[in-house]
């Protein structure tokens, strides 16, 4: 930390203390050189992760819109929400483990349906339908045939 009055880098704490709503932490320091106080405060830097769709648009990632689609693909499905949340937490975990801030949606639902298909297989024909873009009953019914053999192996 540098002094804001005679510019050193060398400095001791002299005090901490956390702020009420535990987010940041104020630190009273003097300064080695010139032997003034001063405080700085120090924060957790929130990390934006983003998501690439598509069409090459950057949006947030929102934990809370993939949990939604999740919902929507295992209704009336005997599926629990601690189970989603489940999902939606692994996901997360693989963003925190990328090198980079930033993960293609393609990522995010090839991992998904992986997820789904062994969770249960109509939830995971639901989420594939509206994720794959199915244009015609010919591709939904090759994903059920792929499903199928699948199964038999």
């Amino acid at each position: 930390m540098r002094c804001p009055f005679c510019g050193t880098t060398k400095d001791r704490v002299v005090d901490s203390r956390m702020s009420k709503e535990a987010v940041t932490i104020r630190r009273r320091r003097e300064c080695v050189n010139c032997k003034k106080r001063f405080t700085t405060y120090e924060e957790i830097e929130d990390v934006t992760y983003v998501v690439v769709k598509k069409d090459k648009r950057r949006e947030p990632f929102d934990r809370h819109k993939l949990f939604a689609g999740l919902k929507r693909a295992c209704e009336k499905r005997p599926v629990g929400i601690v189970q989603l949340q489940e999902i939606v937490n692994d996901v997360e975990h693989l963003l925190h483990s990328k090198p980079d801030k930033e993960i293609t949606t393609s990522e995010i639902g090839e991992f998904v349906i992986d997820e789904l298909r062994a969770l249960d297989q109509v939830a995971y024909v639901r989420f594939a339908s509206v994720y794959r873009d199915f244009k015609s009953l010919d591709q939904f019914l090759a994903e059920l045939t792929n499903l199928l053999q699948i199964e038999r192996q």
